[in-house]
């Protein structure tokens, strides 16, 4: 087994010194947390996209931190070297900093090794008490998919000067606070590029080009299991979902047409057994 990743492994870890780039993917139950896990994957992020790619929903906002717990200890039963970043969900961190640190300690006793939340600046006081709590928090800036209501949609963020200059300042502000690590989502390759050049912590990007010193993708959308429309940053690996669809309906198939279970799938009895039944008339 790989050994544990860590907070200052990941604060650390820096593209610009000479490192690979770190790898962090979702998951959010124990077989897809083991699938993760094996590939490689330095860091499994408990998305609150479960709202979406698992339970339905149309947008992260219907999730809870239950919800988020639940699926955290899912995850972290299956003791992966991997880092595991459970997501705080809308309304979780809102409303003052003891209700966030209560939250934010469901998540860890349900086996996260830290939090992220999404936001800048006004996020501070929060990020402040988490640290102060000993709760290690990773940042998320630009496209923050819990305010998707007020950015009119999921928009590509930062493509001013000023609001280019202003994330990179947030995101400063972050790491002064304490953020370990930083989520770069929805920015041009840019300006993700001059955040990470500004901070000494890692940046992990989605939808944020190639130079950040990680890159994150939802499970789903990699392995093809999701088939909505699917944003410009995602590449899918595999078509889980067409490949399960066909083998699938050819269990259907089978079943229909006697060809399932067969005899190798199937209970017998010993010779004796049948013999002595026949004896009863029970065969």
């Amino acid at each position: 087994m790989a050994a544990k990743m860590t907070v200052p492994r990941i604060r650390e870890h820096k593209v610009s010194v000479g490192d690979d780039p770190l790898v962090m993917l979702t998951a959010y139950d124990a077989p897809s947390a083991r699938m993760v896990d094996s590939s490689g994957a330095d860091i499994i992020l408990v998305g609150d996209s479960v709202a979406m790619v698992v339970l339905g929903y149309e947008d992260t906002l219907q999730v809870t931190i239950d919800d988020i717990a639940y699926h955290t200890a899912a995850v972290s039963r299956t003791n992966p070297s991997a880092f595991v970043v459970a997501d705080m969900p809308w309304m979780s961190y809102h409303v003052s900093k003891e209700e966030t640190v209560m939250n934010a300690a469901k998540l860890i006793r349900a086996g996260a090794d830290a939090v992220k939340l999404e936001g800048g600046r006004r996020r501070l006081p929060m990020i402040e008490a988490l640290i102060d709590a000993e709760i290690p928090v990773m940042g998320h800036l630009g496209l923050t998919p819990q305010s998707v209501n007020v950015m009119g949609g999921f928009k590509v963020q930062a493509k001013s000067t000023k609001a280019a200059l202003d994330l990179v300042s947030a995101a400063k502000s972050l790491v002064h606070a304490g953020c370990f690590s930083l989520v770069l989502e929805g920015v041009p390759s840019p300006v993700a590029a001059m955040v990470t050049e500004a901070v000494d912590v890692a940046t992990i990007g989605i939808g944020a080009g190639p130079y950040c010193d990680g890159q994150v993708l939802v499970l789903h959308d990699v392995l093809g299991i999701e088939q909505r429309v699917l944003p410009k940053f995602v590449r899918r690996y595999a078509d889980f979902h067409g490949e399960g669809v066909q083998a699938l309906a050819k269990f259907a198939d089978d079943v229909r047409t006697g060809k399932f279970p067969g005899d190798e799938e199937s209970y017998q009895l010993n010779e004796d057994v049948v013999d002595e039944m026949k004896l009863y008339g029970t065969m």
